[in-house]
């Protein structure tokens, strides 16, 4: 283009939409990559005297930074000096990209390059947005000083389609960042889920839920069911949704077809899970029992997965179950700790209390839940074994005359007989008394 050529207010032809190449008038096959035809002895000398302004504009551009952001202020020396580096190839880049048009695709490499991919990690998308516009406005100021009257349309044009190039550059650099970092984050996850679910607790582990923000969150509890058959991205991703409403930090795995949640932080697991139960696949959902923080939640993802393995045994269970309703069915397949909890929560208790309670709670089950005919067996008026059963729900917790309460119960008694010690059951033998047989 020359002087003459086309009127300086006015922006040359095809520049506006992108419809033809600035520079011949062609159509072009894309938006112009490069500004719109610096072809002129005049608008080459313009360049030649941004060139040698080069240094200043620099220094111009971390002084208006230095001014304006408190946030570049703030930040360590390294970091300030990467955040240099990058304002001052953006206006190095600026000058190489008017005499070479075809550099614009590798702008995120030549003006981000210079500075560490953690840099995405000590300033926001936001920042750099502000660092970008900052060097665009001391690029049009110095160019509005430089350049004569009949090339300011070329120059403003020049500057505009750079300063989008270098937009688009930015935002590129920090999606390649976030997705990286999110691929990282799910695969740190799922090994942290893994080692919860096999009852890990070691230094590694904990550094790695640290890294996802879990190193003293709590309480922490473990929800395990079946996937559904949507998309586990999908399924995840609702999960996650829910609990964020209700102010509740997760972990997520899919095992195989089974899903596993870590709930961690707020104050109402149990209200939590109730929303979450939609999203997994048909089949019990198993609360765990919560844990003050994450380094004892293999205890609650032990009773969840053994709660997941028993709540056949019981297909009136509610979706969700805890895994403390379902000790019976897991005292089935062989569950020790829960076996332990019926004894130490039912059957020590009743002992306790006296052996009145006790044989109370064994003869009405045993006659089939009749109050008259646990007071004929135990010679008693039926008003006393009514006052007996309520002090049972009083020290128990569990109602005899409930079907299902009833039934935890009697499970509790038959695990404490089976646990009692052979030397307190066993008969003494005449040898134990008398002494050795005569040989």
């Amino acid at each position: 283009m020359t002087p003459g050529d086309e009127r300086p207010d006015e922006p040359p032809d095809g520049a506006a939409d992108g419809a033809a190449d600035g520079v011949t008038g062609r159509p072009a096959a894309g938006p112009p990559a490069g500004p719109p035809g610096l072809t002129s002895a005049d608008e080459a000398a313009t360049l030649r005297t941004l060139e040698r302004s080069a240094g200043d504009l620099m220094t111009t551009a971390q002084r208006r930074l230095e001014e304006r952001f408190g946030w570049y202020r703030e930040l360590p020396a390294q970091e300030r000096s990467w955040v240099g580096l990058i304002a001052a190839a953006g206006i190095s880049e600026f000058l190489r990209w008017c005499r070479e048009p075809g550099r614009a695709g590798r702008l995120m490499a030549d003006v981000f390059g210079s500075a560490p991919r953690e840099l995405t990690r000590t300033i926001t998308l936001s920042q750099t947005v502000d660092l970008v516009r900052s060097v665009v406005e001391t690029v049009e100021e110095e160019v509005d000083r430089l350049a004569p009257p009949d090339q300011q349309a070329v120059w403003s044009l020049a500057v505009l389609r750079y300063s989008r190039e270098v937009a688009f550059a930015a935002a590129q650099v920090y999606a390649n960042a976030a997705e990286q970092r999110g691929a990282w984050d799910a695969r740190l996850e799922s090994l942290v889920v893994d080692a919860i679910v096999r009852g890990e607790s070691d230094d590694e582990t904990v550094s790695r839920a640290t890294a996802l923000g879990w190193g003293t969150l709590g309480p922490v509890t473990v929800v395990v069911g079946h996937a559904g058959r949507t998309r586990s991205d999908d399924a995840v991703t609702a999960l996650r949704h829910v609990a964020g409403r209700h102010g509740v930090e997760t972990l997520i795995a899919v095992q195989g077809g089974r899903l596993v949640v870590v709930l961690g932080g707020g104050d109402d697991h149990a209200r939590v899970v109730s929303q979450l139960t939609p999203h997994f696949g048909p089949g019990a959902v198993v609360l765990g029992p919560s844990v003050p923080r994450l380094f004892a939640a293999g205890r609650s993802a032990r009773a969840a997965m053994s709660g997941l393995r028993a709540a056949p045994a019981w297909p009136a269970a509610p979706r969700p179950v805890a895994a403390d309703d379902l000790l019976p069915e897991r005292a089935l397949i062989a569950d020790t700790p829960a076996r332990h909890l019926l004894v130490e929560r039912i059957h020590r208790p009743l002992e306790a209390a006296g052996s009145s309670l006790l044989e109370t709670a064994t003869t009405f089950l045993h006659v089939g839940r009749s109050i008259e005919a646990s007071a004929r067996d135990l010679f008693v008026h039926p008003n006393t074994v009514r006052y007996r059963l309520r002090r049972i729900a009083e020290v128990t917790g569990y109602d005899l005359t409930d079907p299902r309460e009833a039934h935890v119960v009697r499970t509790a008694i038959a695990v404490a007989a089976l646990d009692v010690p052979r030397s307190r059951t066993r008969r003494p033998r005449p040898a134990d008394v008398d002494g050795p047989p005569d040989p």
